[in-house]
């Protein structure tokens, strides 16, 4: 309860109009403390833990009420018989009970059932406890046996929730996961992280930008998709939760994991790795269109270099456009053929422009001519382990995603929509020739030239 009370939210709070016929059979300390035990359980729905929980303020503007001076708060005895009277008094006034063992343990289940799933932060499940009481008129426990009630509650939830989780995978989905942490032999001690195991590799965010992070990447999604976890391993608990054991297996050491129990080693892992394999899925496709990005900058920087050397080796050419200018400052109103052809003619003008042209199509053209070659003798290589978990992806999907209604069809390794098996032929397949403008869609298959451009719309 607030300790500062303005002089107005006293008198609301804490006046005894109708009050005053409890306080006949009562004196002195024990007529103040009922008051204040009275009023301060009219607010709170529960009794003080001891006497400076109670705002001064509040014991001063109810011991004018009942005649009885402020200094009797202090003899009020909070452990003898007179105090359990009164709590049990106030109790029947507002149609409280105690709260039993029974009650807790009910608490406990609720909290275990309903909440725990859904709400992480243990003072927010202390609230929730007390306002139950609340709502079903029960005075709240103290808040240490509050604390020790919602850490049961925790505990029920998380060993419940482990026991789920490992009900829902395989044996051999088990046995890959303490493989993950399994300690490596021919070391004489193990290094902090696990030193060079697969779960150490999974923690890590991608290295620099690079053909070679973009395969690193790509073979580790590959390893977390052979875990083989199931697509509705955590579809029915919240996503707040399953970050939450994300984070906190992320945080611990193999040697760690290896000392927990089994069901809460094999949740912690499987969270680990469900969620990894998103933020892998979408690193890719980040390093993907930055690679994409790097091929075509570095083309245009190389193409840009060569041209801006040619064009130093072009003589007369700053000297003629210099005459251009000054003639043309000259004579600003004059026409072009007074003032400027006599500097430079027309075939001169006309041997500019086309060379100007000429230029600007072989910049292109050499900008397509350096990607092409950059792509065949480097970058191709990221193209087919790319398309192979594109196409893992679209086999099988996880929870956390939306699936497609029945009569949206199915979708080929591509992302292009295909028609339902049985009625027809997809385009593209053998037998039918695919229309150029499903053949500019496709993906170029490994081996054959790419541009830029073509990548990027791929996508």
């Amino acid at each position: 309860m607030r300790q500062e009370w303005e002089p107005e939210d006293l008198i609301e709070v804490w006046t005894l109009e109708e009050d005053q016929e409890r306080l006949r059979n009562k004196s002195g300390a024990n007529r103040l403390g009922f008051a204040l035990l009275l009023k301060f359980f009219e607010v709170e729905a529960r009794f003080p833990e001891d006497a400076g929980e109670i705002p001064v303020p509040a014991v001063s503007y109810v011991a004018q009420q009942v005649k009885v001076p402020g200094e009797e708060w202090a003899a009020y005895d909070w452990s003898g018989r007179a105090i359990k009277r009164h709590r049990t008094e106030i109790r029947g006034a507002f149609g409280f009970r105690e709260c039993t063992k029974e009650d807790q343990a009910q608490l406990a289940e609720w909290l275990a059932v309903e909440l725990c799933g859904v709400e992480l932060n243990r003072d927010r499940l202390a609230e929730a406890v007390v306002a139950r009481c609340r709502n079903d008129r029960l005075e709240p426990p103290t808040p240490g046996r509050i604390a020790r009630l919602v850490g049961s509650a925790v505990s029920t939830f998380e060993e419940r929730f482990c026991a789920a989780t490992v009900g829902r995978l395989s044996a051999a989905t088990r046995s890959r996961l303490d493989d993950l942490i399994a300690e490596e032999t021919g070391t004489d001690a193990e290094s902090a992280g696990g030193g060079g195991t697969f779960f150490t590799e999974l923690k890590a965010d991608p290295g620099a930008l690079g053909l070679d992070s973009l395969l690193a990447e790509v073979n580790k999604l590959q390893r977390v998709r052979a875990l083989e976890l199931p697509p509705e391993l955590f579809g029915d608990v919240s996503e707040k939760l399953v970050a939450a054991w994300r984070a906190r297996a992320a945080k611990e050491y193999p040697s760690d994991l290896r000392a927990a129990a089994g069901p809460v080693r094999c949740t912690l892992l499987s969270t680990l790795c469900h969620v990894r394999e998103t933020e892998i899925t979408d690193s890719l496709v980040e390093l993907f269109i930055q690679l994409v990005q790097k091929i075509n900058t570095r083309a245009e920087k190389k193409v840009e270099g060569e041209f801006n050397k040619e064009l130093k080796r072009v003589r007369g050419k700053e000297g003629i456009l210099l005459r251009l200018a000054e003639a043309a400052i000259a004579e600003p109103g004059g026409t072009v053929r007074k003032v400027i052809y006599p500097v430079a003619g027309e075939s001169t003008l006309k041997a500019l422009a086309a060379e100007a042209a000429a230029n600007e199509a072989r910049y292109r053209a050499r900008v397509r001519t350096v990607l092409r070659s950059s792509y065949s003798n480097h970058w191709r290589r990221m193209l087919s382990p790319l398309l192979n978990a594109r196409s893992g992806t679209t086999r099988g999907k996880r929870s956390y995603r939306k699936q497609g209604s029945a009569h949206e069809g199915t979708r080929d390794a591509r992302g292009i929509p295909r028609r339902r098996r049985g009625l027809s032929r997809p385009r593209g397949t053998p037998g039918r020739r695919a229309s150029p403008s499903l053949r500019r869609r496709q993906l170029p298959c490994a081996g054959s030239p790419i541009s830029a451009h073509r990548l990027v719309s791929s996508i």
